[in-house]
């Protein structure tokens, strides 16, 4: 079963939320219209700035886990890396 792991911002260098998921664009469905309370729908952060997609669920949640030790600036030039400008990167999810 593939995996997901993502990270969802509420703007450019601002709040971030990172996730995993095997159904990404039913979560961020969730997400955009806070149907789950919590951190996101609390801090509006709605907007995928990055993922990435595994062939299995627990190599997704490792990542997920290994991204969440890493300080704040770390996880910022990880999404700079993929996506410079923080589009809204969801129109991707189409396909899967």
């Amino acid at each position: 079963m593939k995996g997901y792991v993502y990270i969802l911002a509420s703007e450019r260098n601002g709040t971030i939320y990172t996730g995993v998921t095997r159904d990404l664009p039913g979560r961020l469905y969730e997400h955009q219209n806070e149907l789950t309370p919590g951190f996101t729908s609390r801090y509006g952060v709605k907007t995928l700035v990055w993922f990435e997609e595994y062939d299995l669920l627990i190599d997704a949640i490792q990542r997920e886990k290994s991204i969440k030790k890493y300080p704040r600036k770390w996880k910022l030039n990880l999404i700079e890396q993929m996506n410079p400008d923080w589009a809204d990167i969801s129109h991707y999810l189409h396909g899967l």
